[in-house]
C-alpha cells in the first residue's frame, strides 16, 4: 500500500520504473487552450477599445466645417462596388475558415486544409481590394492631408488592414505547421483561434463600412446622440 500511494504522489515507482501520466498531458494542454483563449480575448478587447476611440474621434471631428464628404455625388465613396467587392472577399474568407473550423472538430484533415487556405487566399484578395481603393483615391487626388474626411479613411482602413496582415502571418504560421505534417490535433485550437479573430474582423469591418458610407446626416444624429453636439 505504501509503495502505491509513493506511485500515486510522484508519479514513479519506487522500485525505479516510471509511470506516465497521459491524463496530465492532456490537462496541460487544455490548459494552454484555455489560456490561448483568453488571451485572445483580451487582445480583441483592447482593439475594440482602440476602434471605439477613433470611431468617437471619427464623429466628434465630422462635425467641423471643413469635413467634405466621402458620399457626395462626385466624391470615391458615391459608387461603393469596389467595397462591397472588398466585403464579399472577406465573408468568404470567413466561410471558408469556419469549415476549416468544423472539419477539424471531425479530424477531416483533407477538408481542414483546404478551407485554411481558401480562408487565406481570400483575405489576401481583399486586402489587394482595399489597396486598389486606395490608389483610385490618390489617383482622384483624396490625399490624406486633403480632407479630414480622407485622413479617416485612409486611418480606420489601415488599421484594419494591419490587423488582417497580422492574421495572415499567424495564418502563415499554421499553414506551415500543416506543411510540416503536424497532426492535427494539435493544430485544431490554432484553427479555431484563427477562425474567430477573422469573424471578429468582419465584423469590425462592416461597422467600418457602414460608417464611411453614411452621410453626414447621420453623423450629425450619432453625434447629437453621444452628445458631442
Amino acid at each position: 500500500m505504501k509503495r502505491l500511494l509513493l506511485r500515486n504522489a510522484d508519479g514513479a515507482d519506487p522500485g525505479g520504473s516510471w509511470s506516465r501520466d497521459p491524463g496530465g498531458i492532456q490537462a496541460t494542454e487544455a490548459d494552454r487552450s484555455q489560456i490561448a483563449r483568453t488571451g485572445l480575448r483580451l487582445f480583441l478587447g483592447v482593439v475594440s477599445s482602440l476602434f471605439f476611440l477613433f470611431l468617437i474621434a471619427f464623429i466628434a471631428r465630422s462635425q467641423m466645417a471643413d469635413w467634405l464628404p466621402l458620399t457626395d455625388p462626385l466624391a470615391p465613396l458615391a459608387n461603393l462596388w469596389q467595397l462591397w467587392l472588398n466585403s464579399a472577399f472577406l465573408v468568404l474568407s470567413c466561410i471558408a475558415l469556419q469549415c476549416s473550423r468544423m472539419a477539424a472538430r471531425q479530424a477531416r484533415l483533407d477538408a481542414t486544409v483546404i478551407g485554411f487556405a481558401l480562408g487565406g487566399v481570400f483575405a489576401i484578395a481583399f486586402l489587394v481590394g482595399q489597396l486598389w481603393v486606395w490608389q483610385q483615391f490618390v489617383a482622384w487626388g483624396y490625399f490624406v492631408a486633403s480632407n479630414p474626411a480622407n485622413s479617416f479613411f485612409y486611418l480606420l482602413t489601415g488599421l484594419h488592414g494591419l490587423h488582417l496582415l497580422g492574421g495572415l502571418i499567424a495564418w502563415s504560421i499554421i499553414g506551415a505547421k500543416f506543411l510540416r505534417r503536424v497532426p492535427l490535433a494539435q493544430l485544431s485550437v490554432s484553427v479555431e483561434l484563427c477562425t474567430t479573430y477573422w469573424h471578429y474582423l468582419l465584423g469590425l469591418w462592416f461597422v467600418l463600412f457602414a460608417l464611411l458610407a453614411s452621410t453626414p446626416q447621420t453623423y450629425e444624429v450619432i453625434a447629437r446622440f453621444c452628445g458631442l453636439r
